[in-house]
Parts: structure tokens; C-alpha cells; sequence
């Protein structure tokens, strides 16, 4: 472990707070020292934790990271994120929740297509598949990120919308579409001007940004998701570590970002201020809008005590990703929780960061 300190960071001087003796160093080094450790016996390479409970903070780094302002590829919090950012334009009236996607995507077509609706899209009951059949060939020959969208438009659907649930990345890349199509602006501007600058996100891009590939961390690769090519040396032009890869920027998974920058995007969750998002948006965001009997989730958010610990509330939300990264954030408690990790999701049960993630909990409820 390279950097341990207690501090106030830069959201809590942003948010104007005083870091005070609230949180007991102690209560919280428990789940430091889970990262600690793992850092230590060379499990993960690198990782950053940040937590603020009311207007106190802990952060600390681990491993290669120098501080919890380093990068990371964040995967599927890209999710909710990229979410906001189409949000936005539900702001401005631009589109409604029941909208039918062939609206702003008309050749989105046949085969129960014409019956998905943007609401279907953000919370994963379109029917869509996670992946495409043929993604790992788009990924070899360094497809554009509209090849992509062109597949997503015509993959065949995995049941009838609105019926269940299904976990789908293609369902956000087509939200996105929607939203580039709306703005007629690349989905990465919007982002921008939308999310990331509003909020103050210093250490954050959709795909490289203004950032080089060498002020990013490097994720481990073995036993990845077999979707990023599962370390298998053949996939290296390709993987979470390429250049092609980290540039593409798909709104899915290819956002990168620090543990204080996603503190700051949950904080506008927990406590909306109007800056992204109008207040109600940012609560309808974190809301349940799937219909009984179906996992519940919010807009891009997972939510409920699975999106953090079995001890946090049922008013929960977060998202984790597949390069080994987690967040969580609870209203109950105002608490906010991110772990970021180089250590792949599939690599190890538990993970570090799972681990870590419920020491935080503890830490918050046993008080």
C-alpha cells in the first residue's frame, strides 16, 4: 500500500463540510485493510477506496494507485452514468419514459422491437441480449463503436419486452443512440456537458478524453469477463488494456473515472443539487420501475441491498463492473461507497471489493 490517509477530500471541500470525529478511523480500517492485504500479497494490483457517511470522508489507496484521484475503467458504472446523461434530455422535454425507441430510431423494427420503450432500455427488461453474438469479432478487427449500434438494432430479441428482466449492455448502447440522435451531438459531448462538467469530474472520460493512455490504470486481465477477451493473449490488441479499446468509449463499460469522481456523481443522487440533473430526475433515477415479481431497478441504477450489502437499506443504489469496480450509495444512512479495484469481478469469490464494500456497511450500521 503506497498512500494511507483519513482525510477531507476534494468533495468534501466542494460540498463546503468540515471533516469532523464522526467516523471512528477504526470502524472503517477494516475494510481498508481488506485491500491492504490483497494489495499487498500481489491479488490486485491497484486499488481506491472513498467513503463519505453525512460530511465525513475516508479515502485511502492501495498498491500501485498513488491516490484516489487515479483512473480507473470503470465497466458497468459507465452504466448509470451514461444513463444521466440521457436523462438530461428527459430534462429539456426531449423524449418520454414510454416512448417507443423506433420514434428516434426508426428502423428499429419487427420481431418486437416496435414495443420497446426508453424505460424498457435503462432498467433491462427490453429483451436484448447483454452482448452481441458477434462481439468478439467486432472487437478483433476494431469495429467503430456505430457498428456496434447497427448490431444492437437488428439482434434478434431474448423474450417480449417488459416481460423479465435481463441484464443488457445493448439496451444502453441504443438509450445512448436515442440521445445522440436527439442531440446531434457525439454521445461523449453530451457526456460531458451533461455529467462530467457539471459535477466537476476532473478524472473522468468517456473513452480516453482528454487523458493518454499511460495516466490510466491498467486493469489485470486474467479471468476477465470472457466478453473483453478473458486474458487470453490472442485478444490483446483488443482487451480492457488496448488503446483501441480504451479510446472506443462505449457507453456500456468505457468510461474511466476516479473513487472521488464517483463519489461526486452518486453524491447528486443522494443529494440532488440541481447541477447535472432537475432534483426530481435524479430521484426518478434512483426509483424502482419495474413492475412486481421483476428485479427492480432504477434508471441505469441497480437498487435495493444488492446494488451495496445486505446491511445497507432497501433505498440503495449503485452499480458494480466486471474490471473489479464497485459503488453504492444509501439514503438511509447518507452514506456513499466506491471501491475501485484492477482485480477482475470473476477472478476470485469474494472479491476484495465485495468484501470491503460489507465492512463499510458494518462499520456504518453498527453505530
Amino acid at each position: 500500500m503506497k498512500r494511507r490517509h483519513f482525510l477531507r477530500t476534494s468533495l468534501s471541500l466542494a460540498l463546503g463540510t468540515p471533516l469532523i470525529a464522526a467516523i471512528k478511523q477504526s470502524n472503517l480500517d477494516a475494510a481498508a485493510a481488506v485491500l491492504s492485504k490483497a494489495a499487498s500479497a500481489g491479488q490486485i494490483h491497484s486499488a481506491s477506496l472513498y467513503v463519505r457517511h453525512e460530511d465525513d470522508v475516508f479515502a485511502r489507496s492501495f498498491g500501485a494507485a498513488n491516490s484516489v484521484d487515479d483512473i480507473f475503467l470503470l465497466a458497468s458504472i459507465s452504466k448509470p452514468i451514461s444513463a444521466a446523461a440521457v436523462m438530461s434530455l428527459y430534462d429539456r422535454e426531449n423524449f418520454r419514459l414510454d416512448d417507443l425507441v423506433k420514434k428516434f430510431i426508426p428502423e428499429f423494427t419487427d420481431d418486437g422491437r416496435d414495443k420497446i420503450t426508453i424505460q424498457h432500455l435503462l432498467t433491462h427488461v427490453s429483451g436484448l441480449p447483454d452482448q452481441l453474438p458477434q462481439n468478439a469479432k467486432l472487437r478483433a478487427r476494431h469495429a467503430k463503436l456505430s457498428e456496434f449500434v447497427d448490431g444492437a438494432i437488428r439482434t434478434p430479441l431474448l423474450f417480449v419486452p417488459g416481460s423479465r428482466y435481463s441484464y443488457s449492455s445493448m439496451a444502453i448502447l441504443l438509450a445512448t443512440e436515442v440521445a445522440q440522435r436527439i442531440s446531434g451531438m457525439p454521445f461523449s459531448k453530451l457526456l460531458d456537458e451533461t455529467v462530467f462538467n457539471p459535477l466537476k469530474m476532473k478524472h473522468s472520460a468517456l473513452g480516453l478524453g482528454r487523458f493518454k493512455l499511460h495516466d490510466l490504470t491498467r486493469c489485470q486481465v486474467e479471468n476477465a469477463a470472457p466478453e473483453s477477451g478473458a486474458g487470453d493473449r490472442s485478444t490483446k490488441s483488443w482487451d480492457w488494456n488496448s488503446e483501441y479499446w480504451r479510446k472506443l468509449g462505449v457507453p456500456w463499460g468505457g468510461a474511466h473515472g476516479s473513487a472521488t469522481d464517483v463519489a461526486r456523481f452518486l453524491n447528486e443522487f443522494l443529494r440532488p443539487s440541481g447541477k447535472s440533473l432537475k432534483p426530481e430526475t435524479a430521484r426518478l433515477m434512483v426509483t424502482n420501475h419495474n413492475e412486481q415479481g421483476i428485479r427492480p431497478r432504477g434508471l441505469g441504477f441497480d437498487i435495493g441491498t444488492r446494488s451495496g450489502s445486505p446491511r445497507c437499506s432497501e433505498k440503495t443504489f449503485g452499480h458494480t463492473g466486471s474490471t473489479g469496480t464497485l459503488c453504492w450509495a444509501d439514503p438511509a444512512t447518507d452514506t456513499i461507497c466506491v471501491v475501485l479495484t484492477t482485480l477482475p469481478a470473476r477472478a476470485v469469490t469474494p472479491h476484495p471489493r465485495n468484501v470491503a464494500s460489507e465492512r463499510v456497511a458494518e462499520s456504518i450500521d453498527s453505530r
